[in-house]
């Protein structure tokens, strides 16, 4: 298995985290501080977005052109994308770490639209100013381990993300995606079985399978666990047991409900709860 950015820094004798935040599913955030270091990443797994908060003028990307860092500029290193960096002078950042089918999953869900369109440019030392907002707020969800500010940082940061123009071959209609939507939302406290949402769709359950899968960035059994939990989150808002939330989510008890929530979130449903109020 590849090695993701995170991965890459932990093993840089230089590299100092200061914060970090777990949010489950291949997502988390963390802060870092760096100091002449020359660090490569490598054909690195997953994307990152990083957010310089203070110096970065020592900071240059070897592999493009000579500028440097400095405090307020966004990188986006998408997965896959070798970069390699040489570091002079201290300075801090933050970086948000999401896997493809998450943040595709995500773009697709805010977006409503086909996973397919979401546009990831690749970008160094960016004025993206409409990423700053939600990036410093990552940084501050890891200081105070907040994860209730950084799902809605992530969500902010993905809804701020723009769509390619492109042409779409194969996939799934975006009416057949809001039937297929509807009737998950409406049997989320049962069993969902491929089958059935095959027959809504008029389709084989392998060319659903494929085609879900294409169209929303996630196969559909993580599409439904994705949306057992959103359902979870926002009952531990209220006075319902877990029991009862469990019930309603279609976990088959409370533990398979506790250790599902906390697969995906890194926080036990009390946990997620206590921040609520």
């Amino acid at each position: 298995m590849t090695s993701t950015i995170r991965d890459f820094l932990n093993s840089s004798a230089a590299a100092r985290s200061t914060a970090s935040l777990a949010m489950g599913t291949a997502t988390s955030v963390a802060i870092w501080e760096n100091s002449y270091d020359r660090i490569s990443y490598n054909a690195p797994r997953g994307h990152v977005f990083s957010y310089y908060l203070e110096g970065g003028t020592g900071t240059r990307r070897l592999d493009t052109s000579p500028e440097t860092g400095r405090p307020g500029v966004v990188c986006i290193m998408p997965e896959g994308q070798t970069s390699e960096w040489e570091i002079t002078t201290p300075f801090r950042f933050v970086h948000l770490y999401i896997s493809d089918d998450q943040l595709r999953a995500a773009f697709a869900l805010i977006h409503d639209c086909d996973a397919r369109r979401m546009d990831l440019p690749e970008l160094t030392f960016a004025e993206a100013r409409e990423l700053v907002s939600p990036l410093a707020r990552l940084a501050e969800a890891a200081r105070c381990q907040d994860p209730l500010l950084a799902d809605a940082a992530i969500s902010d940061l993905v809804g701020r993300l723009g769509q390619r123009a492109i042409t779409l071959k194969g996939g799934l209609p975006t009416h057949q995606l809001r039937r297929i939507d509807e009737w998950i939302d409406a049997h989320l406290d049962g069993q969902i079985r491929l089958a059935d949402i095959a027959l809504l769709a008029d389709l084989s359950p392998f060319h659903l399978h494929r085609m879900f899968r294409m169209t929303r960035g996630l196969p559909l059994h993580g599409w439904v666990t994705n949306r057992r939990i959103a359902r979870a989150k926002i009952m531990l808002a209220g006075s319902p047991s877990l029991v009862e939330i469990a019930h309603a989510c279609g976990f088959s008890s409370q533990s398979h409900f506790s250790r599902v929530f906390k697969e995906q979130t890194s926080a036990t449903p009390d946990a997620y709860r206590a921040l609520q109020r």
